[in-house]
């Protein structure tokens, strides 16, 4: 031990110090509220949305804000965090249905879409704003790596090669995102007709693939293994990717 440093008696470890855990938690209580209050003005004023109608909606002054946030691209960051723990609470429950695969693909699908319908404004800034686009970005990442992980463990189940189950899940979240963003733009059907198109093609991707390795798979009776493979959506706000890939090997 290091000359001059005693030991404390007992070896036990310091105490922390409870004010600053409590200090702590509050900061973190008003950094959320400041993002709902920024997600109200988004929601109304639309992405060109300033730092101090945030400040206004939330009833603090700039300077209050500006404790919280370094500037805007980091509300935004925080904003874009938010609108990821709210995808994934809705999308994890409709992958880890035990529905048949047809209505549990269609809730999945719908969960992306109405997700982005409710929060348009939400997407578009982040979708065309430099520190935004790297939450999308890893958005797409998660989910593709999560639903990877699913497809590997059905492949596995059914006796197929899991090789496919990575490009399979890009392609699919790609396909989803490319669609979202056509669509809501456009807004040229509804999100039902939308939502069902989607469906039809990636179930028959599904179905012709198994197909040919002479599986068929019934899309309207649920799969007996769906009570087994399931993901945890608690791992995927801020897990790393290592956290992320063994999310579809849940308890066997």
């Amino acid at each position: 031990m290091a000359d001059g440093v005693k030991p404390r008696q007992g070896g036990t470890p310091p105490a922390r110090d409870g004010r600053r855990t409590r200090w702590t938690k509050h900061r973190e209580e008003r950094r959320a509220e400041f993002v709902e209050a920024a997600m109200r003005v988004l929601a109304d004023t639309g992405p060109d949305f300033g730092i101090e109608q945030v400040a206004v909606e939330a009833g603090v002054t700039k300077p209050v804000l500006y404790r919280h946030f370094s500037d805007k691209a980091d509300l935004v960051e925080a904003m874009g965090e938010r609108g990821t723990q709210i995808l994934l609470d809705r999308l994890i429950p409709a992958l880890n249905s035990e529905e048949a695969p047809l209505p549990r693909i269609r809730k999945s699908i719908d969960a992306v879409l109405g997700t982005l319908e409710q929060y348009p404004n939400l997407y578009w800034v982040l979708a065309r704003h430099g520190h935004g686009q790297e939450v999308v970005q890893a958005d797409k990442e998660i989910i593709a790596t999560a639903l990877s992980a699913l497809l590997g463990d059905y492949l596995r189940a059914f006796g197929l090669d899991s090789g496919a189950a990575e490009p399979w899940a890009y392609g699919v979240v790609g396909l989803v995102q490319a669609t979202a963003e056509w669509w809501l733009e456009r807004r040229s059907m509804s999100r039902d007709s939308v939502t069902e198109y989607l469906t039809t093609l990636v179930w028959a991707a599904i179905d012709g693939f198994a197909r040919q390795a002479d599986v068929v798979i019934d899309p309207n009776v649920p799969l007996e293994i769906n009570k087994v493979i399931q993901m945890s959506p608690g791992r995927f706000a801020g897990s790393d990717e290592s956290d992320v890939a063994d999310a579809g090997n849940g308890d066997r």
